[in-house]
Parts: structure tokens; C-alpha cells; sequence
């Protein structure tokens, strides 16, 4: 007998969400560090990669000097850096469900399976980013035009500049902080997993806000060592994003995946 699945029709347009205590973000942490020490090899792959291609685009950035294509090197690699954490996101679904961690199966898992969805999402950050990048060249106009401006003199310019990058990353780390590990979770379309991320960053403002504290103080760690720190910060915060979306979304009112990781529950704490 075929397994009957909700019509779309019937699914929620959005999924609840939790109330979080301010400091929740950092037991995610502990989780993502006990899910490196699990996968540490496939962990240490993963992150090196990254941290390499961090380096090569900071490095880019400096040796061409250009204000404007740092901000695309840069603001791009913001862009789709969540895109780059669901291989984590499936690793630890994997120690969750008692299976031996490859690394090979994530990265299936997270670049083949679900592409229509990631790619939805990724055009979506796509048109965040060209409309961020168009608002930084409109903010150029109160860039003082005589020459050797002093710092009262550019005050305004970098008050607005510095307003207007606080929106678009505001808006970027809710479209992204529960989206990704939620389609890879469940079988929902883009909208719905964009609309229930926002929804639960809105819903708990300080708890998320300690969280992206924490990305941002862990990424300026990584840079500050030559990058080499980040070969563990970055597994270490994917990880730890998966364990924060399974704490603050309730997903259950979405059908599984019918094959993958997630198509089973998780065997250690109830699905």
C-alpha cells in the first residue's frame, strides 16, 4: 500500500517556529563541535576547501585593488556561502541516523538531489545582492568630491553606507539562516522555506543576532590566522546551523524526502 502524502494544498505555508533563549546559538555550537570531532576527516576536507577559496578571493580582491570588484568578490562569496554549507548540513544528518559519515554522499547529497530548489534560492540571493550592489553605487553620491576628504567629511557617506549594508545583510542571513537546511530536511519548494527562515529570525531578533555575532567574530578569527583557522570555524558553524534549524523550526507538517539522508527519521532524538 503506497504511503499517502498531503496535497500541497493542504501543507502549511510556512512552518512554526520555536521561542529561543538569547544564548541558544550556543549550544548549536557544542553540537557542531561534537559533529567535527565524529566527521573529522570529512570536516577537515571540507573546511580546507573552503578556506581556500576564501583566501583566493580576499587575495583577488588585494591584488586588484578595486573597490568595486572586492565588494563582488567579497559580497558574491557572502552570497553563496550557505549554498556551500549544505554538504555540512548532510554530514551531520548522517551521524544522526547512526551512518558512517562519507563525505562523498553529502556532497550528492547537497549538489545533485535538491539542486532545483538550491538554485531557486540561489537566484533569489541573486537579485538580493544585484539590488544591494546597485544601492552601493547610489550611495556614492555623498562621497565629498574635493580632494583628501577629512572623516567629518565623509561622516555621511559612511553613516549611509554603513545603514544601507546593515539592511541588505539583515535581509540576507534571514532569507538564509534555516532555508537550506530545511529543503534539505524536507520536501518543500524555495518560497516556503525562504518565508519560514525569515519568519523565525523575526520571531526571535536577540537570539539571532548573538548568532550572527558569533558567525562574524568566528569568520574575523578565521581571517585574523592566516585562514587556517577556518578549516575548523566553518564545519564547526555548518554544523551548527543544521542543530539550530532541528531546535527552532517544527517541520513535522512537511513530507520526507522519499529517498536520501533525510528520508529516514534521525535514530538519536526522534524525528
Amino acid at each position: 500500500m503506497e504511503s499517502e502524502l498531503p496535497d500541497n494544498a493542504e501543507l502549511p505555508f510556512v512552518a512554526p517556529c520555536r521561542q529561543l533563549r538569547p544564548l541558544a546559538s550556543l549550544h548549536w555550537l557544542r553540537l557542531g563541535a561534537r559533529d567535527f570531532c565524529r566527521a573529522c576527516l570529512q570536516s577537515i576536507a571540507y573546511g580546507a576547501f573552503m578556506a581556500v577559496i576564501m583566501a583566493v578571493v580576499c587575495w583577488l580582491a588585494w591584488a586588484y585593488g578595486s573597490f568595486w570588484f572586492m565588494f563582488a568578490m567579497v559580497g558574491g562569496f557572502i552570497f553563496l556561502a550557505p549554498l556551500s554549507c549544505i554538504g555540512l548540513y548532510a554530514i551531520s544528518a548522517q551521524l544522526e541516523r547512526g551512518q558512517r559519515p562519507s563525505l562523498k554522499r553529502a556532497l550528492r547529497a547537497g549538489f545533485r538531489r535538491y539542486i532545483g530548489n538550491e538554485m531557486v534560492f540561489a537566484l533569489m540571493l541573486l537579485i538580493v545582492f544585484l539590488v544591494w550592489a546597485r544601492a552601493g553605487a547610489m550611495v556614492g553620491v555623498f562621497f565629498p568630491m574635493r580632494g583628501n576628504p577629512s572623516l567629518s567629511d565623509l561622516s555621511t557617506y559612511l553613516a549611509i553606507g554603513s545603514a544601507v549594508g546593515a539592511v541588505f545583510a539583515s535581509v540576507t542571513f534571514s532569507v538564509s539562516a534555516f532555508s537550506l537546511p530545511m529543503i534539505m530536511h524536507r520536501r518543500v519548494d524555495a518560497v516556503t522555506a525562504v518565508v519560514t527562515s525569515i519568519n523565525a529570525v523575526l520571531r526571535n531578533k536577540l537570539a539571532m543576532a548573538v548568532w550572527l555575532a558569533l558567525i562574524v567574530i568566528g569568520l574575523l578569527i578565521g581571517v585574523a590566522t592566516a585562514f587556517v583557522g577556518l578549516v575548523v570555524i566553518l564545519p564547526v558553524i555548518g554544523y551548527a546551523v543544521w542543530h539550530g534549524y532541528l531546535e527552532t523550526i517544527d517541520a513535522s507538517g512537511f513530507p520526507r524526502h522519499e529517498a536520501g539522508i533525510t528520508a529516514t527519521p534521525r535514530s538519536i532524538a526522534g524525528d
